[in-house]
């Protein structure tokens, strides 16, 4: 073990800052009204932007990378968990793994088990300001919303952006840099803007 912290040793400075900044995290959680999960690692500081009149819900193994040194892909900002309205419902699985990135859920957003989200994605169930002119003036608040659910195991490419409505398939990996825009089935690969299933996911699939 130690000959592995001296070959890697970013890794072990990630490790002691975590440990570090762990009982900040613990306060940051428990002022943004989250209980604290089995195994969370918070590597940095994520934004915790949580409506008290929503409903939040998150598993064990959390792993949060909201540092550029955390995660050699860069992460341009701290991940941001928001819930934007009241009644919102944001429901996150056990072993989600997030560098850099955001989720945000005005009316319902489910996360399976196992998920994982790469640098800087962005996963949104709603459009947060309406499209027609006139509406924006009359409410800025009021774009479109609709569910989103990612199943369990599902890998998200970085820079991706999941968008309002869509529901992706257990298994299913997004490529890097999609916007999604429509359903994934599960265990198929969809990549580009928009995004589009290009063929399935080769290899073996997790047990139940």
């Amino acid at each position: 073990m130690i000959d592995a912290a001296l070959a890697t040793r970013w890794k072990a400075v990630n490790e002691v800052t975590r440990l570090l900044t762990h009982p900040l995290n613990r306060v940051a959680v428990a002022w943004a009204g989250v209980p604290w999960g089995a195994g969370w690692k918070l590597y940095g500081f994520p934004i915790w932007q949580i409506h008290r009149d929503s409903r939040v819900q998150i598993g064990a193994g959390l792993n949060l990378r909201s540092t550029a040194r955390s995660n050699p892909l860069g992460a341009n900002r701290p991940c941001i968990i928001c819930t934007w309205t009241a009644g919102a419902v944001l429901t996150i699985g056990d072993g989600l793994g997030m560098t850099g990135g955001s989720i945000v859920c005005a009316q319902s957003v489910t996360v399976g088990n196992r998920v994982w989200i790469g640098a800087n994605s962005v996963i949104t169930d709603t459009d947060f300001h309406p499209l027609a002119p006139a509406d924006r003036l009359r409410d800025p608040a009021a774009g479109a919303t609709a569910p989103i659910i990612i199943e369990d195991d599902v890998f998200i490419g970085m820079q991706a952006l999941i968008l309002k409505g869509v529901r992706l398939g257990a298994g299913c990996v997004i490529g890097a840099g999609s916007i999604v825009t429509r359903d994934v089935p599960a265990g198929m690969i969809a990549a580009g803007n928009p995004a589009r299933v290009i063929g399935p996911v080769q290899g073996r699939t997790v047990s139940p």
